[in-house]
């Protein structure tokens, strides 16, 4: 990343992989509040919290990103939490809690996060401090 690029990223909110899983997050919650009772204290939560987790570890990526290894555990971590909540919206999609154009949806947004994220992880150089 060139250094004109980098002043436009000032803080994580900057990031496009941040808005992404951000928005990903928020449709989720919108989703989710149609899931019937008996799926709110299970998967409705881990659906949520999978999901809101990939962009609060983002943030603390950002935070941390003094040190590699802690920008890139950080960065590990929301990956796992962005592939589990696509486990989440498989699980809603055959409860039938989604529909399939929903779960394809929100499915696809991982397939484009995900990817981001490794790459962030196999080049961290241009994010370090």
């Amino acid at each position: 990343m060139n250094n004109s690029r980098k002043k436009f990223v000032k803080t994580h909110y900057d990031l496009e992989i941040f808005q992404l899983s951000f928005d990903a997050a928020m449709r989720i919650f919108e989703l989710s509040k149609k899931f019937p009772r008996e799926g709110r204290y299970s998967l409705t939560d881990q659906v949520r919290r999978a999901s809101r987790s990939v962009s609060a570890n983002i943030t603390e990526a950002w935070r941390k990103r003094r040190y590699e290894a802690a920008f890139i555990s950080k960065l590990s971590d929301s990956e796992t939490e962005a592939a589990e909540t696509q486990t989440w919206l498989l699980f809603a999609e055959k409860c039938q809690y989604l529909t399939q154009q929903e779960f394809k949806e929100t499915h696809h947004i991982y397939d484009i996060i995900i990817p981001k994220i490794v790459t962030m992880i196999n080049n961290p150089t241009p994010w370090l401090v």
